[in-house]
Formats: structure tokens, C-alpha cells, sequence
């Protein structure tokens, strides 16, 4: 099925109505853009012509989602709660928007058989206009004698979110009408890519990378407090909250990098 740019705007269009209040922001790619920037054996077997859209978690996202999915559905065992949450916003989305339509839907916690993910989150973010993903190709000369990992930055929160699934829509194609757009280089500077990669990857604890802008909006600091407990004592602190009041809940302390948040 081939999808103008006006279908393509009702796809994204009705994913916002469904999850823009549960703090979550939705872009379009084609799959070919994401494809062109990486090598065969983590490319995606789909037409390059073919629409997905990824899906990413503002800083409303904790308090708009998380914190009543908790308090509604609870914890379920054996699955990461903030994993559970996105699940169940985007999947109850898609079945309500798409009745009959066929996506596959991967999130960012999934891995293949291979252990590989089954999709690069920054490199679908940067490719789709989301976020620009600052990696050591970017610095020139730079100055490191290690593997610096890349990290996203958002025009709008900086490094306060985080790219949570991607949606493919198969058998839906989409022309030369939907142009891929250029992701806003927010760290534009030689010495701001340095200072970015190096809070990410020396100090991201202390969370400085994430305000290399000044972002409209930051965590709340009880989104701050859960994502800065280590995971396997994030029940307990949910317990503290009143989500969680059995005692024999044991938690899963398998976590993946988007854990932080």
C-alpha cells in the first residue's frame, strides 16, 4: 500500500492523539534512511521505501504514564517496570489506531538471537529529525585515545528523554514526497561535542551531559531519584511510594543502557 505525505501526517497525527498526553513525541522515517547509514548486518529487511516512525519519551512521560500505569496495573514480575509502561502505551496505541494493519514494533530493550538490538534507537532517532547523535566522527582531531560512545541530544530537552520503540509499517510505502529532514545540530562547536562526549561517557552519572542545552524541561526529581537507584532496588523504592506493597516481589536486575533513562 503506498502512503502520500498527507497519509503519512494522518499515521503520525493519530499516534500523537493516542500518546502526546502520556508524554510521548512520535517522528516518521523511512526505513531506507536508516538502512543507508549502517552496514548489511544491522540493516532492517525491509523496502527502503517502507514508513516507520520512532517513538520517544519526553520528561512528562514519568508522571503522565509511568507513575498511573503503576499505580492502575501494578508491577508485573520479570520485566522491567518502565519497560512494562512503554509496552503497554504503544501497543494499546497501535491496536487502536491501526486495527488490522500490520507493524512490527520494536523496542528499544529488545534484543535479536544474536544479541544485537533489534534497532539502533540513536541512529533511528537522528535519521527520522528527532535528535541529533553526536558520535567521535563528529570531533574533529579529536582528542581521545579510547572509544568514545555517541549519545543523542534533543533540540527541545537536551538529554532528558529517551528513544523507546520503533514502528514499522509494513506493506506501507512512502514516495520521494516525505524528505528526510536534517536534525538540529545543537552542539554545533568542536569544544561542545568534546565537553558532550566526554560527560557522557566519563561522567554520566552526575547527568551533566544532559543540560549541554538548556532544555525546556528537565525530570522531575522523583523521576531523577527512580532512575538514579540502581535497578534491582527500584522496587523497593516503589514500595516507599505505595505502588508496590507486597513484600515478595522480587525483582528482575537485568537491565539494558536506556535503563538510566
Amino acid at each position: 500500500m503506498a502512503a502520500s505525505s498527507d497519509n503519512v501526517g494522518s499515521v503520525t497525527g493519530l499516534l500523537e492523539n493516542c500518546v502526546s498526553k502520556h508524554g510521548f513525541e512520535v517522528y516518521p522515517l523511512k526505513i531506507g534512511w536508516y538502512n543507508s547509514v549502517l552496514p548489511v548486518s544491522l540493516r532492517l529487511v525491509y523496502p527502503d521505501d517502507c514508513l516507520a516512525v520512532v517513538v520517544l519519551s519526553t520528561p512528562d512521560m514519568f508522571e503522565q504514564a509511568f507513575l498511573p500505569f503503576m499505580q492502575e496495573r501494578g508491577y508485573q514480575k520479570m520485566c522491567d517496570p518502565i519497560d512494562q509502561c512503554v509496552k503497554h502505551y504503544v501497543s494499546s496505541a497501535v491496536s487502536q489506531c491501526f486495527p488490522g494493519q500490520k507493524v512490527d514494533v520494536r523496542y528499544d530493550y529488545e534484543l535479536l538471537p544474536s544479541r544485537k538490538p533489534k534497532f539502533l534507537a540513536q541512529t533511528a532517532a537522528h535519521v527520522s529529525g528527532a535528535a541529533f547523535y553526536y558520535q567521535q566522527s563528529d570531533v574533529t582531531d579529536h582528542p581521545w585515545g579510547q572509544k568514545m560512545l555517541g549519545v543523542c541530544v534533543h533540540p527541545r530537552f537536551g538529554g532528558w528523554f529517551a528513544i523507546r520503540a520503533l514502528l514499522v509499517f509494513e506493506g506501507v510505502t512512502v514516495g520521494s514526497e516525505l524528505v528526510q529532514p536534517v536534525p538540529p545540530d545543537c552542539v554545533p562547536s568542536r569544544e561542545g561535542r568534546i565537553k558532550l562526549l566526554e560527560a557522557f561517557n566519563l561522567h554520566w552519572q552526575d547527568r551533566s551531559y544532559r543540560d549541554i542545552i538548556h532544555p525546556v524541561q528537565t525530570y522531575s526529581q522523583k523521576q531523577i531519584d527512580y532512575f538514579s537507584t540502581p535497578p534491582a532496588q527500584r522496587l523497593a523504592l516503589l514500595r516507599t511510594w505505595g505502588f508496590l506493597p507486597r513484600d515478595d516481589d522480587q525483582p528482575d536486575t537485568q537491565t539494558q543502557m536506556n535503563g538510566h533513562g
